[in-house]
């Protein structure tokens, strides 16, 4: 049976080694649905070592997901600093050959045990509109659309997002 956990990152080789799996990931999955333009400045402005380093020190909570010690995917989360309270899911990506594995599943899993430790009754993120799939698995484990956002994000790129949510049972 295969060993899934996640794994703080924090160290300078470990914010690296996510650098380097966020370029994997972004290439193969994003640049049919936003094209290799918009892929290359997200991943220098969002997806970098300085990038991730600054959201960690912003607070952010880095994780890797490991299937059997290997990294097969990434996430990071932290909770609302103000006004209405919720956990903002920033990233959750899952390398092409470990997706269907149910890592979303767990990493989320473990990030609504951590909002019922602390109190928090829902989870947020933002899903590009064109990114069909993941919106149904989002679906699929019970977010629902709250809103369209479209972001200016510089370089004459938006992000065209749906904001999502799901409300934590708190037990």
């Amino acid at each position: 049976m295969s060993q899934v956990e996640l794994k703080q990152i924090s160290i300078n080789k470990d914010i690296e080694k996510a650098a380097a799996l966020a370029r994997e990931i972004w290439t193969e999955h994003f640049t049919p649905i936003i094209g290799s333009g918009q892929v290359e400045y997200m991943l220098e402005h969002f997806q970098s070592a300085p990038a991730i380093r600054a959201m960690i020190e912003d607070r952010y909570i880095y994780q890797f997901i490991m299937l059997d010690g290997a990294a097969a995917g990434y996430t990071a989360y932290r909770p609302q600093q103000e006004g209405e309270k919720f956990l903002f899911l920033s990233k959750l990506y899952i390398k092409k050959e470990f997706r269907g594995r149910k890592l979303a599943s767990y990493a989320l899993a473990q990030m609504e045990e951590y909002c019922r430790e602390q109190g928090i009754p829902s989870i947020r993120l933002t899903c590009n509109r064109q990114n069909e799939h993941t919106l149904a698995v989002y679906r699929s484990l019970g977010f629902y659309v709250l809103y369209e956002q479209d972001a200016d994000i510089g370089g004459g790129y938006f992000m065209n997002d749906y904001v999502m949510e799901k409300k934590i049972r708190q037990e």
